[in-house]
């Protein structure tokens, strides 16, 4: 009786490796910016078919809502590779910081507006569009702050590029200092 030997998956020779830490901020970013979509689609909902329209400063709001999150998302998954000289990394890092503020205030005002009301508006209930509001808003704010913490600000890069780039310059002193010891 003879065995064939265990292979990996799917024929291959070897196991599938594990995702990078590049690959899981990517997908992190790609995600909140999903999330964040979602975000602005739940207002601009709210906005024109629930009428939120036609109440002052809440209407508004929600429409500005819907605009700040489109610009983000879009920021968020637009190739800046090519544009502004190796600051991707730091627009996009601004991005990120703008989605999970967006995130962060829409789930304030939300909560606001449920106790003590918001501008004279006082929502009542968690129907199904303020729950989902609640659950894009929380998976933004956990997509974006993961993409932060695994890809940085993009800063450190910069300053590590700018110590590269420029050689410290030491005085006489300490260079002839060195020099004798």
């Amino acid at each position: 009786m003879t065995t064939k030997p265990r292979t990996a998956p799917f024929g291959t020779t070897e196991w599938p490796k594990p995702p990078t830490r590049s690959t899981i901020a990517v997908g992190a970013r790609y995600l909140g910016a999903l999330a964040v979509l979602g975000i602005g689609i739940d207002h601009i909902e709210q906005y024109s078919v629930d009428k939120y329209s036609t109440v002052p400063t809440i209407g508004t709001l929600f429409l500005l809502n819907f605009i700040a999150a489109v610009v983000v998302s879009i920021g968020l998954i637009s190739p800046l590779g090519r544009v502004g000289h190796g600051y991707a990394d730091v627009v996009r890092a601004l991005f990120a910081l703008g989605g999970i503020a967006l995130a962060a205030l829409s789930l304030a005002g939300l909560f606001v507006s449920e106790t003590a009301g918001l501008f004279g508006f006082v929502e009542h209930g968690y129907r199904t569009t303020i729950v989902v509001a609640i659950a894009v808003e929380c998976a933004a704010v956990v997509f974006l702050a993961t993409y932060l913490k695994l890809n940085g600000t993009g800063l450190e890069s910069r300053q590590g590029r700018a110590s590269s780039t420029h050689p410290v310059i030491r005085d006489n002193a300490s260079q002839t200092s060195q020099t004798e010891s």
